[in-house]
Order: structure tokens, then C-alpha cells, then sequence
């Protein structure tokens, strides 16, 4: 029966032009017979929890899920779990304000000490602007301006910033543009790390809901946070940025998205079980469908390439401080994050998903909107 697994396994793996123990830094190396089985049922899902018990190898994990997803072969392998994961999703708001709090505390409540070992000074756990440079640290750096600017930030303008991670944005757009930036997140530990990180500085850092939010601000961020939202919450969230937009406002958001509409992240069973739980990628048609009737687009930009730069970046700062780092955590910890930064490289790679960068205002603006371009 083993046998015939692996030729099954083997005849699929070779549209993806990758062989079972082979010497091509994309070829799997099988340590576990079992592999087979638990891959060909489970699916992505499966695929995934094998590498995490080792119970497989790959040199190069970023090279082997370019080639499975630019060929499709992903699709072809499906398994159960997907219908059940697809089903749940339709049936349940996964993003409501209870649910909303597992990703916040499976994911970012994790020690910051694991994100600050391989991110930048400003803690940017989002898709770095790669414009004429190779360095992660100026990447990030001309994101955040290239934010600012599309955002039109002046002295004294009041943004709000909702879902603001460890306070990067906050920090920088308060030091650079001297604005007033309150920060919101449900992650307690994010909550806890901006407070200190933004200290003395025309900052406010909150733990709220973006459902919580009444005040009112000249300028809207929504950065690498509406990917938490899902789509039954996308009209909810727009008409809360709307409420609390002045008139002639304007909102940037910034997201991965995908290229057709869905109604659940069954396609992505691995990483909505180990890395971000209840999320899901947004279309073009539901972000704007969710926006009709309350804001104007202005400027809209796709650099995915991008993010394969950013997630090869992190991996490799990841990897070189791990050292620093793994008395919190084991051998299994270490294999999943390996996983998921190079897998998802791989995705954006294969053109799997978008990075956009959308920029709404709130009425008719009185001179044509010019954003910096690639």
C-alpha cells in the first residue's frame, strides 16, 4: 500500500517538476513513509503538520511552493477538512468581536521578543516598499513615508490607526510628520509594547475594537488588519472608518488580498490553523462593494512582488537570531515558522496573492489626488 502511495504522491508532485528524494534544493526529502497518506488525505493541511513533526525536508520550502502553486497542484489535492472549513465559514461570523480575539492571542500575543528578532527598528510586520534598495530596515522605512504621503500627513493632523500592531506607524508618522496618532489593537502584548515604544511622543495607544470607536480623526489607517475582518465584517468596518472620517478625510488600506471573491479561507487550512486563525483574503469586489455609498477611490497600487522580498528578509533574520530566542520554544515552533514565512514567499512568488494599497477619501476632494508611484 506504501508503494503505491508514494507513486500516487510522486505522479502529482511531477507537474510541479519535483521528485521525492531528489538533489534539487525543491525536491522533498521523505522521512516518514507516512507522509504519503497524511498529505494525500489531509491535504494542505496535512502537508503542512508532516514538515512540522519532520516528518519531510526541503532546502529551499520557497522554490518547492512556487512551483506546486504556479502549477496549481495545491487544487488537486483538497481533502475533507476543506469542506468542513468552508462550511463552518458560511454558516458562523468567524470575525465577530469574541472570535476576533483568537487571532489576537494566538498569534500576537506571542512575545514580542520573536517579532523583534526579525523585524525592523519600526516593527513593521507588513509588506516592506523595496524601491531602489536591498535593505529590509530602508524598506520599511520608505513604506511608512510612502503611507504618510498618500495620506497627505501634516503637522497636527489627527489619524487613527486601527489595528496598529507594536506602534511602528504611531512612532514614526508622530516623529516625521508631527502628527497626533492613536493606535488600536485587541492584541494585549501589542498593546502593552507600543505604549512603551511611543512614550513621549503625541501618541495614544488603546486596546479597543474597531467596532468601539467613536471619535472623530482627519486621516484613517487600516495596515496588514483587515485580513482579520472577514467578509461578513467588510461593510461593518468601512461604515465605522466613515463615521469616524471628517468630511474631506482620507483612508488608506493597506492589504493582501486575492484575485477572485470567497466566503471562507478553506484553500488555506494550514496557516488559518497555526498562524492566523479566522482570517481571510479580500477581493477587489468586496472591498468596494463594502465602500459603495461611503467613500471615493483615489489611488490604488499592487506591489506583491514585494512581499516575497520582505517575507525572504524576515526568514533570514529569523533563522540567524533564532539562537537568541529558542529557550522559549521547541523544535516543532521553529519547523512552523520556517513553514509559514517560505510558503508564503513562495505564494506571492507564484502571484497567488496581491498587495494593494487603496486610498479612499470621504467626499469629492477639491484637486486631482496624485499618490507616489513604483
Amino acid at each position: 500500500m506504501s508503494d503505491s502511495l508514494k507513486k500516487s504522491f510522486q505522479g502529482m508532485l511531477s507537474f510541479a517538476d519535483v521528485k521525492i528524494n531528489g538533489k534539487r534544493p525543491w525536491d522533498i526529502i521523505i522521512h516518514n513513509p507516512e507522509t504519503y497518506r497524511r498529505v494525500l488525505s489531509k491535504g494542505s493541511l496535512g502537508l503542512g503538520e508532516s514538515y512540522m513533526d519532520g516528518w519531510w525536508d526541503c532546502k529551499r520550502l520557497d522554490e518547492f511552493f512556487y512551483k506546486i502553486l504556479e502549477t496549481k497542484l495545491n487544487e488537486k489535492v483538497i481533502g475533507f477538512n476543506f469542506f468542513l472549513a468552508s462550511i463552518k465559514a458560511r454558516m458562523l461570523n468567524l470575525q465577530s468581536k469574541s472570535r476576533a480575539k483568537r487571532v489576537a492571542k494566538e498569534h500576537y500575543d506571542l512575545s514580542p521578543e520573536l517579532y523583534m528578532s526579525f523585524l525592523d527598528p519600526y516593527n513593521q510586520y507588513t509588506c516592506g516598499y523595496w524601491k531602489n534598495t536591498k535593505d529590509l530596515n530602508k524598506a520599511q522605512e520608505q513604506k511608512l513615508h510612502l503611507i504618510c504621503k498618500k495620506l497627505k500627513l501634516k503637522k497636527g493632523d489627527r489619524v487613527l490607526d486601527i489595528g496598529c500592531g507594536w506602534g511602528g506607524f504611531a512612532k514614526f508618522a508622530s516623529k516625521n510628520y508631527g502628527c497626533h496618532v492613536t493606535g488600536i489593537s485587541i492584541s494585549e502584548e501589542q498593546v502593552k509594547y507600543a505604549k512603551k515604544f511611543c512614550q513621549g511622543l503625541n501618541v495614544e495607544i488603546k486596546k479597543m475594537d474597531y467596532r468601539d470607536v467613536k471619535e472623530k480623526f482627519d486621516k484613517v489607517l487600516i495596515c496588514g488588519m483587515i485580513e482579520h475582518v472577514g467578509y461578513k465584517n467588510y461593510r461593518e468596518i468601512m461604515k465605522v472608518v466613515n463615521s469616524c472620517l471628517n468630511p474631506g478625510g482620507l483612508f488608506l488600506l493597506h492589504t493582501i488580498a486575492r484575485d477572485t471573491s470567497v466566503k471562507s479561507s478553506a484553500d488555506l487550512l494550514w496557516l488559518s490553523k497555526y498562524i492566523f486563525p479566522n482570517s481571510m483574503l479580500p477581493s477587489a469586489k468586496q472591498i468596494t462593494t463594502a465602500a459603495e455609498g461611503f467613500f471615493t477611490i483615489q489611488d490604488w497600487q499592487n506591489f506583491a512582488p514585494y512581499y516575497d522580498k520582505t517575507l525572504m528578509a524576515w526568514h533570514k533574520n529569523f533563522v540567524k537570531n533564532w539562537n537568541k530566542i529558542k529557550k522559549n520554544y521547541d523544535e516543532r515552533f521553529y519547523r512552523m515558522w520556517n513553514y509559514y514565512l517560505l510558503s508564503c514567499a513562495g505564494a506571492f512568488r507564484a502571484g497567488k496573492m496581491n498587495l494593494w494599497q487603496i486610498v479612499f477619501s470621504k467626499g469629492a476632494l477639491k484637486e486631482v489626488y496624485f499618490g507616489e508611484r513604483l
